[in-house]
């Protein structure tokens, strides 16, 4: 508001300065004109001569030709210089004049105001000298000096001047004057009060204020200028009751700003122009109502003087005056305002809104003298109830509380005037000692509690006073209301609960003490007996409707401090609440220890169990309560009862990782196998529990508090049990499989067999290699007793596990431990190295050869086979020339003297046979058959080997064996299908190859391939040029050969292109008969048979041998070209 009032003045400021520029440029622009237009000097011109003249002139005699007088003195003047300056002393004026009268105006402003006329200049030294000279301007009508004069009021208006420039300003018609203070008044007409217009006529500020505000007669009346209200009365005399009864902006009515100015006249005044006495605000309280409010006596007792009706009520809250004066301690006269409202027939039992009477606001109030007055009334009612069910006693009582003890006090008084001190509020139907329990009034209860009567009041809920003062922590109150023989033992409805279940409810360890001391007074006689209503004690174990005591509640609660104190008042320390839970059971869930302990010492049941067959050791346990734990075995609790789920006490603390309570339980004796159902059924201990689940830490304490380490799980009592239970898998042999290192160490170092052995005469080390655990097999390794050669019933030892397993760095470990390993034989007489080239098992040959076995060693059968034989056999190149670069002997012979270029090509490992070869085997090495690699080659019908052979070294194609085969009798004899392919490669590779050379049996290769009927082999020897005639030592030939069919023959006969080699023999080789003289010998042209002349008697041309002439030929020849010819 300030701002906006300083904004504005600023705003003021700015227009002065705007208009005074404005002016300044006006004289300027005029001063060059004329300076512009003389020519002259300026100090020279007529103009300055004679303003020079005329300023020296003042009260001198030359040239004066009239004198003005003053109130003590005279001044000379000039008639010149007046007349010039103001119309008023024109020539018809002064012409018979030789003096003025001034002596009516102060000689200060006199000589100030004729020095101006001669020089221009003035000396305004304050504002009231200022006003002067501006009233003697205006009246000369001196209209420079009056502008002058009013230029300097207006650089010095104030909010505390403006009003008084304003009048002067409308009386002299002062017009920038007038406006600016006008302005200032619009903008600080708030600050404004009467003292501001004191000075200013009656007319003057009524038009002030009917162009300033729009409630004119507010404004005239908060100023309190009756003449203006008057003014503005008669102005308004034909609405009257509209002008005088209407409210302002603020609130305000023009009677009752009179009344707080207390102005009685202007407010008489405004009543006798009809204002409205009992008229009400907007908040619809009368004008008696906002006196009261406003602790004015002045006006309150003026309105009753005048008839205002006091029994009209406030409309929001519907207090009457008697209320308001009631709530009021600041007013004067209160009394006497209250008399003439009694007087008045106010009703002094008349409730507001909220059901209050006067009593009840006097009291609130602490209006002692106004309480003093209604309660002396004949007519007052004290019972009277508010809303709220509130009698007066009610605050009299809030009143003690807060500190009004004395014997003469509003609740003394009260209950002396017949005031009801037991009062039922209907809501919850507590009494007046309840409420005030409720609400925390201690001393008003213990006070209103000696005069009610009955102390078992029951609200709807079956509470008495005494249940509620439990709640609160009144211990004084219930101290007094049992001393005063209240029942200690009411129950209420739904519950069923007692005033002590309440008492611990609220945790009030003084209120259960007044129940205690109350029934130790009772039982030693100091309570004087009650002749109406015997004395009852007070009863520590009853049950509520959850079955819940005192004690057990307390417990449930987690209020253990109250436990030894319901105990001292003898409740039952092994009493059970309604969920079957011992308050031992109770202390133990609640994990109050030294409450368990406390009622273990005052002989709580130690076994008792609960509704789930939990003992308070296992609740303990659960609870990790050591304490109670160390206290239960140190009483002797049974530490073998399983729980509901069949786990021992033991096996509760580790499975929880309480190894403090574990080892509690060992300290007492526990026993630490414990057997028990495990998988299936079977029987395990406690170490073969937690190893199968994986709890370290449990299975390392068992070890080291000394339980069994070496026995596998059994078969139940009736043979229950699974594989678990046959699989006679010690602790050590668990940890193997599940990986537990440090569980193991635990059990090494206790001395754990690692020698034992499962149903499968595996160890403990076997597991842990077919697991993969190098940690493990590093660990047991480490044992000085282990035994390295026990043997599964697959004959693995560990180090062939570890090769099994391909576990290199297990397996070297176990050769670290025990060199000897790796030339173990098996009960094939198979060593590891034999057994990995067998299954071709690269990585385990390699890394037998980074460990230096013997690649020499034979396998321990009939064939003696040397690792390189099972390689060329078996294996690959790499394998091979692994073998060779760590030394095998490319010459070692097996017991058939083979080599391994035998093997190979027998194999038909082409590949091997090159490494052979290029690691200088010595390719003609024969067995004891006498064949070499070719032999064995073509005999398996290996072409890639026999390539390699032929093409790779220089192997004796032609060696004959024992028999007197070479390769192509081999060849022909046991032909394959590509047998074929083979002749041709031979052929191919020696094409002057011996193809006719016979056996030991006269066989040549022709002969016996067509004995295998190979004709693919027989037609790859034909047309090699083979001789057809050639006979065995038993005269076979292909010709007299026993077959189904002489198709093959016929096909070779006619295939023939060029002619064959003769065979020579002594016979015929078709009739069978000796050559002699007689008998000649004759040769077929086509064949090349040798026959007798009889058996080669025909003759026919061969065309293909270019025999174009007939020619002598065997029947079966003749045959053949004449078929091929036809």
């Amino acid at each position: 508001m300030e701002a906006e009032k300083l904004k504005q003045h600023l705003v003021l400021l700015k227009q002065e300065y705007a208009k005074l520029q404005e002016r300044y440029n006006e004289v300027l622009e005029k001063y060059n004109i004329l300076a512009s237009a003389n020519k002259v000097d300026d100090e020279n011109s007529f103009a300055s001569r004679l303003f020079k003249i005329i300023s020296t002139l003042y009260n001198c005699e030359t040239f004066s030709d009239i004198t003005i007088k003053l109130s003590d003195c005279s001044l000379r003047a000039h008639k010149l210089i007046l007349s010039a300056h103001s119309e008023m002393w024109n020539e018809d004026v002064l012409s018979n004049k030789s003096e003025l009268d001034w002596s009516n105006i102060d000689k200060e402003v006199g000589e100030a105001t004729l020095l101006w006329m001669y020089t221009n200049k003035i000396k305004l030294d304050s504002d009231n000298v200022t006003l002067k000279v501006m009233h003697v301007a205006y009246e000369f009508k001196l209209r420079e000096l009056l502008k002058t004069c009013e230029q300097a009021l207006i650089s010095n208006v104030t909010v505390r001047n403006c009003v008084k420039f304003y009048s002067v300003a409308e009386d002299i018609n002062a017009v920038n004057l007038r406006d600016y203070c006008s302005a200032l008044i619009s903008t600080h007409w708030d600050d404004l009060d009467s003292s501001d217009f004191e000075h200013m006529s009656g007319p003057l500020l009524y038009k002030m204020l009917k162009n300033k505000t729009q409630l004119p007669l507010h404004s005239a009346v908060r100023l309190q200028r009756e003449d203006v209200v008057f003014l503005c009365l008669v102005e308004n005399s034909s609405k009257l009751s509209d002008v005088v009864n209407l409210w302002g902006p603020n609130g305000d009515l023009p009677l009752d700003l009179a009344l707080r100015a207390h102005n009685s006249s202007i407010a008489s005044t405004l009543i006798q122009h009809n204002a409205d006495v009992n008229i009400r605000d907007s908040q619809g309280d009368t004008l008696l109502h906002r006196a009261i409010k406003h602790d004015d006596s002045f006006s309150t007792l003026f309105l009753l003087d005048n008839n205002c009706d006091a029994r009209l009520t406030t409309r929001e809250e519907n207090d009457s005056a008697l209320h308001l004066l009631a709530g009021t301690n600041n007013i004067e006269e209160s009394i006497k305002i209250a008399e003439k409202l009694i007087t008045r027939n106010i009703d002094v039992n008349a409730q507001n809104k909220h059901g209050l009477t006067a009593l009840h606001i006097a009291i609130m109030a602490d209006n002692e003298p106004l309480f003093s007055l209604l309660l002396g009334q004949p007519n007052i009612e004290v019972n009277v109830k508010s809303v709220q069910e509130h009698t007066a006693l009610y605050y009299a009582l809030l009143k003690y509380e807060a500190g009004d003890v004395d014997e003469d006090n509003y609740a003394s008084r009260l209950i002396k005037n017949n005031a009801q001190t037991n009062p039922v509020y209907s809501q919850k139907c507590n009494n007046l000692l309840q409420i005030l329990i409720l609400e925390g009034a201690q001393n008003a209860a213990l006070y209103l509690s000696d005069h009610v009567q009955n102390l078992n009041h029951i609200n709807i809920d079956g509470e008495t006073p005494l249940h509620t003062a439990c709640t609160f922590k009144c211990n004084i109150l219930c101290e007094k209301l049992l001393r005063s023989n209240a029942n200690p033992n009411p129950l209420t409805n739904d519950l069923r609960q007692i005033p002590l279940h309440y008492a611990v409810l609220s945790n009030s360890k003084d209120c259960v003490q007044a129940f205690i001391n109350y029934n130790n007074s009772l039982e030693s006689g100091k309570l004087s007996p009650n002749t109406d209503s015997p004395r009852i004690p007070a009863n520590f174990n009853m049950r509520d409707i959850n079955g819940e005591m005192p004690l057990s509640l307390a417990l449930n609660e987690g209020y253990n401090e109250l436990v030894p104190i319901l105990i001292s008042g003898k409740a039952d320390v092994n009493v059970r609440n309604g969920k079957d839970f011992t308050l031992l059971h109770q202390a133990i869930l609640k994990e109050d220890s030294k409450t368990a302990v406390f009622l273990l010492d005052n002989g709580a049941d130690m076994n008792a169990k609960t509704a789930e067959s939990e003992s308070p050791l296992q609740l303990a346990i659960h609870c990790r309560l050591i304490d109670v734990v160390e206290a239960l075995c140190v009483r002797g609790v049974d530490m073998s009862a399983p729980d509901r789920l069949g786990n021992c006490p033991l096996w509760a603390a580790l499975d929880s990782d309480q190894d403090n309570i574990a080892s509690v339980l060992v300290r007492h004796g526990v026993d630490t196998d414990c057997w028990s159902p495990g998988p299936d059924d079977c029987r395990q201990t406690l170490l073969h529990r937690a190893i199968d689940e994986n709890k370290e830490s449990a299975a390392i304490f068992l070890i080291q508090s000394g339980c069994d380490l070496d026995s596998p799980r059994m078969l139940g009592p009736n043979g229950e049990g699974g594989e678990e239970a046959k699989d006679k898998a010690s602790p050590l042999h668990l940890c193997c499989q599940w990986g537990l290192d440090t569980v193991i160490q635990t059990l090494v170092e206790h001395g754990a067999n690692v020698n034992s052995r499962d149903a499968e005469n595996k160890t403990p080390l076997h597991i842990a290699i077919e697991n993969q655990h190098s940690g493990i097999i590093s660990l047991l390794l480490c044992v000085p007793n282990i035994d390295l050669s026990l043997r599964d019933k697959t004959g693995l030892s560990p180090f062939a596990t570890a090769l099994t397993f391909r576990n290199n760095k297990a397996a070297q470990s176990i050769l670290d431990r025990l060199p000897t390993a790796a030339e173990q034989f098996d009960a094939k007489g198979y060593n590891f190295l034999h057994t990995a080239i067998k299954k071709r098992d690269l990585e385990s040959v390699l890394f037998l050869l980074s460990i230096q076995v013997d690649v020499n060693s034979r396998v321990q059968d009939p064939s003696l086979s040397p690792p390189l034989h099972l390689a060329a056999q078996y294996g690959n190149e790499t394998l091979v020339r692994s073998l060779i670069l760590a030394g095998a002997r490319i010459e070692d012979r097996d017991a058939h003297k083979q080599t391994a270029l035998h093997i190979a090509s027998e194999a038909g490992n082409a590949a091997v046979v090159l490494a052979l070869i290029q690691n200088n085997i010595d390719f003609d090495a024969v067995n004891v058959d006498g064949d070499n690699a070719l032999h064995i080659a073509v005999r398996e019908g290996h072409l890639n080997v026999v390539k390699t052979l032929l093409t790779e070294s220089r192997i004796d194609a032609e060696h004959v064996n024992i028999k007197g085969r070479n390769p192509l009798h081999e060849l022909c004899r046991y032909g394959k299908e590509n047998a074929a392919a083979i002749c041709e490669f031979f052929l191919e590779c020696m094409p002057e190859y011996p193809i006719n050379k016979p056996d030991l049996n006269g066989n040549t290769p022709l002969l016996l391939a067509y004995m295998k009927g190979n004709g693919n082999l027989c037609r790859a020897l034909v047309k090699a040029n083979a001789c057809l005639a050639a006979e065995n030592n038993e005269r076979v030939t292909i010709f007299n050969y026993q077959v189904a069919t002489k198709q093959l023959l016929h096909r070779l006969l006619d295939q023939l292109s060029q002619q064959v080699p003769w065979t020579q023999t002594d016979m015929c080789q078709e009739c069978g008969k000796n050559f002699s003289i007689t008998v000649r010998k004759h040769h077929c042209r086509h064949c090349g048979r040798i026959l007798c002349s009889k058996c080669s008697d025909q003759e026919v041309p061969i065309i293909k041998f270019g025999e174009n002439k007939p020619v002598r030929v065997c029947k079966i020849c003749f045959d053949v070209l004449r078929s091929s010819t036809n």
